[in-house]
């Protein structure tokens, strides 16, 4: 993965748990980096230590911590270094779901070296849609849970997430239903 995505992490945890903390989690999975170069590649087994020693030096499960970390990167990361991407994406969270799939299409242009997952649309109507997700990396389901509901809280507009397919149960993707103004007035 590129630096962007331990940078990220590492700034998640220090808003929330202090230089210390980093510290501790950085000890715990045997990160001895001070720095992540944004634009630089690192190996996969770096995120993936981070996280598993987040979840013991905080005690909270890898998939609480995956969720929060979608929302953070979708509330500061994306939004703070890929803002006009992002309004370009479109203003409301239908307009900008459709557009999910070109997203990281526009990414790679500016990181060539970037494996990103896939997204599709599917099964659209005027409050939901299913959107399939193809990733050659396991057990990230939980960030994209916490990619959408940032994306609801960036654009002001209340989402349920939920998975409705599990790759790791046979299949060679995963599938979440996405509804929006799931009770409107």
């Amino acid at each position: 993965m590129y630096g962007m995505v331990n940078k990220a992490f590492k700034d998640m945890v220090v808003m929330h748990h202090g230089e210390s903390g980093w510290e501790q989690i950085k000890a715990k999975a045997g990160v001895d980096m001070d720095v992540f170069m944004s634009n630089e590649s690192y190996s996969d087994d770096i995120t993936y230590n981070l996280i598993g020693a987040a979840s013991e030096v905080l005690k909270v499960p890898a998939e609480q911590i995956l969720i929060g970390f979608g929302e953070h990167w979708v509330m500061h990361t994306a939004s703070e270094g890929y803002g006009g991407l992002m309004k370009a994406a479109g203003k409301a969270l239908p307009e900008f779901m459709r557009n999910l799939p070109n997203f990281h299409s526009r990414v790679t242009l500016v990181f060539p070296k970037l494996q990103p997952p896939h997204f599709r649309c599917t099964d659209i109507t005027d409050r939901s849609l299913n959107l399939p997700y193809y990733s050659h990396r396991r057990g990230l389901a939980p960030f994209v849970v916490g990619l959408m509901q940032g994306l609801g809280k960036n654009v002001k507009t209340p989402v349920v997430v939920r998975q409705v397919a599990v790759k790791d149960q046979g299949g060679d993707h995963d599938v979440f239903g996405v509804a929006w103004n799931p009770n409107p007035a």
